[in-house]
């Protein structure tokens, strides 16, 4: 079956553009204009990605990822945006995109970036794969896609899942935000590397006591990230 696409932009040229795009690409695309018609389509066309812009009438693209998120919907989104302030872009991820692009934009990046999303939410854990990732407090289940801290469930998009996932595997290891930008969001160009900054910072949020002295994420200063455990001795860190 053909993966379903939502596109919301208020702009015709722009909704036409992506539109064609897409399904030259094999997608099954609609478009609608306003952020309040993303939940009469939510039903009837079951998107499995929605493209979304920041400016629209009735609601805005961060009022619509706030509202699916709030009501446990995880469907990816990437945000289109014409505003090149980052604290803008940054706020569409801080309430539930999956990624961002700033207008204007090549429709072969977008079709990139959106099969980026579906190779990850389609990527199965190997056999190989460590079940349960237990570390200090913190328990990751990977087939359940499950975290837990002290037994207690931690609500996590499915970004930030994947990315604590992802460093749960190179556990001990310093990552660069390149590559943890290539292994998460699957990118095979040069992307912008805030959108780990502000993923990190979300998890830190979530999973730690203190997100200023972290036990779990530890920066490593002009290189990246890796992840550790609170107990200093635990021999898998090496």
């Amino acid at each position: 079956m053909k993966k379903k696409i939502l596109i919301v932009d208020d702009e015709p040229s722009i909704s036409m553009l992506i539109e064609f795009n897409l399904k030259l690409a094999g997608y099954e695309v609609r478009c609608v204009q306003d952020g309040e018609a993303v939940f009469d389509m939510l039903k009837p066309f079951r998107p499995d990605l929605i493209v979304l812009d920041l400016m629209l009438p009735k609601m805005d693209g961060i009022q619509v990822c706030r509202e699916l998120r709030k009501q446990n919907n995880a469907v990816p989104i990437i945000m289109l945006t014409a505003l090149q302030d980052v604290t803008d872009k940054i706020a569409g991820l801080d309430n539930g995109a999956d990624d961002y692009m700033t207008k204007p934009f090549s429709p072969q990046e977008l079709l990139s970036r959106i099969q980026a999303i579906f190779r990850r939410i389609q990527t199965l854990p190997g056999s190989s794969d460590t079940v349960v990732h237990d570390i200090g407090r913190m328990s990751v289940l990977t087939e359940q896609r499950e975290v837990q801290i002290e037994g207690r469930p931690v609500e996590l998009t499915p970004k930030e899942f994947e990315l604590l996932l992802f460093l749960c595997r190179h556990r001990g290891k310093v990552l660069s935000r390149q590559q943890l930008l290539h292994g998460v969001w699957d990118y095979h160009f040069l992307g912008d590397t805030r959108i780990v900054d502000v993923h990190i910072s979300h998890l830190r949020d979530k999973i730690e006591k203190n997100a200023r002295t972290p036990e779990y994420i530890m920066t490593v200063r002009n290189v990246g990230y890796k992840l550790t455990g609170p107990n200093a001795a635990d021999s898998s860190l090496a």
